[in-house]
């Protein structure tokens, strides 16, 4: 079950969502135009840390909270805030009037350089080209790097956007999923800029 508020429109761009499931119990409140305040707890570290990267460098205000089935794995409770996240984001959002829409980042963290590009266009779409470099379980409780993939399927899903990932190059994997986060969150940051009015669409929607 999911529950939502947001701002009326015209005002501070926030949503604030809330998933409940039978695996999950995931809170999102978020603020498109914030400072980067971002208190995060999943009760899985290494991915608290890089939500945090997600908020701080996309210049959001992200409050989070969740509570899984860890004692399986930590699948579930990281799709479902990818989800929740991406709801969040999306409701935000609005209609998107005067939103850049396009943006694209490159961002290097020593070795690694993870290439994106994301489209807010309604459609949800996810190209996700990163390999790691071996299997590495990050953190306790375990964080296995393929959830990655998973999270920012769920997450472009949700917030019905088209989003591209790649790796350049890298060999550390704690690197390589930083600099995604990172990326993403500043190639965000810059799609919902608004620096115009109408929406950026021949169709006047997106």
């Amino acid at each position: 079950m999911t529950t939502s508020s947001s701002s009326p429109s015209g005002s501070a761009r926030r949503s604030v969502r809330h998933r409940t499931t039978k695996e999950t119990e995931v809170s999102v409140e978020l603020a498109l135009d914030g400072t980067g305040a971002v208190e995060v707890a999943t009760g899985i570290p290494f991915f608290d840390h890089m939500l945090t990267q997600l908020g701080r460098h996309g210049g959001f205000d992200l409050t989070l909270r969740a509570a899984g089935d860890l004692e399986v794995d930590a699948h579930h409770t990281v799709e479902d805030v990818g989800i929740v996240l991406g709801e969040a984001f999306g409701d935000a959002l609005g209609d998107k009037a005067g939103v850049r829409r396009f943006a694209s980042n490159r961002v290097p963290l020593d070795e690694a350089l993870v290439d994106v590009a994301l489209d807010l266009s309604g459609r949800p779409y996810l190209h996700y080209e990163v390999a790691f470099p071996g299997e590495k379980i990050l953190g306790e409780p375990p964080f296995d790097p393929q959830l990655v993939e998973e999270f920012w399927r769920a997450f472009a899903t949700a917030a019905a956007l088209t989003l591209h990932i790649t790796l350049v190059r890298g060999r550390n994997t704690h690197h390589i999923v930083e600099a995604t986060f990172k990326s993403v969150a500043r190639s965000l940051r810059d799609a919902v800029r608004v620096e115009g009015t109408g929406v950026p669409s021949t169709k006047g929607v997106l």
